[in-house]
């Protein structure tokens, strides 16, 4: 476990000044992941878990790192394993001789932030022990339910090219995934800047150099989380964004062809997520309302793990995201 050092405040800026001065802070320690950043401030704003995928050595457990670095509260990381026990996460009630009595014993779910590192290694059951903590808050042992702290945020990491030993996730955990985001390779320039930046931070370290005094209260995160969620969002804009879900669940109305591509679309727990993810977006880039725009932005690392393409897009080698990408063509908007 890893607890940060007392929060020294920005002095004489904004909250939102605050969050892109922490954005670009991040964007220096994260080289070529520019999406990544800004995808996982998002989802701290919008008070959500994420999921991030991408091949081994691209900076997934890094950039989260750097993300707890920044923010007041405790962080902890779970190397999820094959022989990993659901109450490893959750805590068990451990007998106590002296008293005759069994006293809770937290596990590592008690923490603000929780780092979930190849979380498709572990066995369903292990999984599914993260699906009340994520969708409620909260974790029952016996007869007792405990309330996790505030803010909760489960960033959790799969290697999409290791099937040997791995679990697929359940859609239904992966519906309490407010995000899954993509992250490819950086180009030459990105890949030579990585370069210099592992030598300054390997100097770093051994020079024994101090932590990053930039740091976000938790009653800072939690003003910020409020302020997204008032930010003025149009009529016809919740309307537009309200018919992409639908679309995606029936889009028969716009294209018979796209019809046969999906099985499932997004529940309404997409909708309300495309709606805080777009409503972040736009605070985070400095705007007072909400435009299509935004909802676009924001629109495949909502949607793409809520959407079940049929097997006859599967075969023609049609993936959620070409999916995505013909809906926001075809969905009007208003």
């Amino acid at each position: 476990m890893t607890t940060t050092a007392a929060v020294q405040p920005l002095n004489n800026t904004s909250l939102h000044e605050q969050f892109l001065q922490a954005r670009k802070h991040l964007q220096s320690r994260i080289i070529g992941q520019q999406v990544l950043v800004d995808r996982m401030l998002i989802a701290l704003l919008a008070n959500g878990h994420i999921l991030v995928e991408g091949a081994p050595g691209l900076a997934k457990t890094t950039a989260i790192k750097e993300l707890a670095n920044i923010l007041e509260g405790d962080f902890h990381r779970l190397q999820f394993t094959p022989d990993l026990l659901p109450g490893d996460l959750t805590g068990t009630d451990v007998y106590r001789p002296e008293t005759g009595s069994f006293a809770f014993q937290q596990g590592p779910l008690f923490h603000n932030l929780i780092l979930a590192d190849e979380i498709n290694r572990a066995p369903a059951k292990v999984q599914s022990a993260l699906l009340e903590a994520m969708g409620e808050r909260q974790i029952t042992v016996g007869h007792k339910t405990y309330k996790l702290p505030h803010p909760f945020m489960v960033m959790a990491t799969q290697n999409p090219i290791e099937q040997e030993g791995t679990y697929p996730l359940p859609e239904a955990q992966l519906d309490r995934f407010l995000m899954h985001i993509f992250i490819g390779y950086p180009d030459a320039e990105m890949e030579n800047d990585i370069l210099e930046l592992a030598r300054k931070q390997a100097l770093q370290e051994l020079a024994s150099s101090e932590p990053t005094s930039l740091m976000l209260s938790n009653q800072q995160v939690e003003q910020a989380q409020k302020e997204v969620l008032n930010i003025h969002m149009a009529a016809p804009v919740q309307e537009y964004l309200v018919q992409l879900v639908l679309a995606s669940r029936d889009p028969a109305a716009y294209s018979d062809k796209l019809a046969r591509l999906v099985s499932f679309g997004g529940s309404p727990r997409a909708t309300i997520a495309l709606d805080r993810c777009a409503r972040a977006h736009a605070w985070l880039n400095g705007n007072d309302y909400v435009s299509p725009q935004d909802v676009q932005a924001v629109a495949y690392e909502v949607l793409r793990h809520r959407i079940l393409i049929s097997y006859e897009a599967e075969a023609e080698g049609i993936s959620s995201d070409d999916f995505i990408r013909q809906l926001i063509q075809l969905v009007p908007v208003a």
